[in-house]
């Protein structure tokens, strides 16, 4: 039952632009800033992002191609801006393996590789 309710706030945060909360990223996702950008250059992603809820509240970050460090709706625009028309599908896709992450304890982070088009 919580997975779902999860998957509801998800879906309000990250597809229907609704409410971030400032207060959780400091919480649970500004401490871990500094191995998210290890974990960015060791992988050789192009991007990374990270998502936390707790007690129907979202929050994001996404780290840049030039390892700028963006939080919650400034992600969240970042993120729409480079999956351009994909980002919808994408999260469609995302957001019940994001839920299951969370309701099971963990935050969800995600390296992001760019793939040329053939």
């Amino acid at each position: 039952m919580r997975k779902k309710i999860i998957e509801k706030n998800l879906t309000k945060a990250l597809l229907y632009d609704g409410r971030l909360e400032k207060a959780l990223f400091d919480y649970e996702l500004a401490e871990h800033v500094d191995e998210y950008l290890l974990s960015k250059k060791q992988d050789k992603d192009k991007y990374f992002f990270a998502v936390t809820e707790h007690t129907n509240d979202i929050a994001m970050l996404l780290i840049d191609e030039n390892d700028v460090v963006l939080i919650n709706e400034t992600a969240r625009q970042r993120l729409q801006t480079l999956w351009r028309d994909a980002y919808t599908g994408n999260m469609k896709k995302l957001i019940p393996d994001i839920a299951k992450e969370l309701d099971a304890g963990f935050l969800y982070t995600a390296g992001v590789k760019e793939v040329e088009n053939l």
